[in-house]
């Protein structure tokens, strides 16, 4: 099991989304485990989010009040259809890039995810 979380954690590439951007770029991720963050924040070599342009908000404040009051309730009752439940236990905020070519956001203009 740790060899596959470690793998996790140094992909070569990985694809994701986040929950709030800021209008000055600011992205924030939120989770219950964390296992995803750490690819997005370092491990990975190639990061992509997709997001829905829904998602901008003014600024970091409305983001998180945004992953609290919106995306986690949302994820809570997706989950509880299968018996789980949902909570926040990390949360990332990527305010720039040390290496401005490894990441990427793709902002769909119609809505996606919560």
């Amino acid at each position: 099991m740790l060899a596959v979380v470690r793998l996790g954690a140094t992909a070569e590439y990985v694809v994701g989304s986040v929950h709030a951007v800021t209008e000055e770029g600011h992205l924030v991720i939120a989770s219950a485990s964390g296992s995803q963050l750490a690819p997005y924040a370092s491990g990975a070599r190639k990061v992509v989010w997709v997001t829905g342009a829904q998602k901008v908000v003014p600024d970091l404040e409305t983001a998180l009040r945004r992953v609290r009051s919106y995306s986690l309730p949302r994820e809570h009752r997706r989950l509880q259809e299968f018996g789980q439940s949902s909570f926040i236990g990390k949360i990332l905020i990527v305010e720039r890039e040390a290496l401005p070519e490894r990441a990427t956001v793709v902002l769909v203009r119609e809505p996606i995810g919560f």
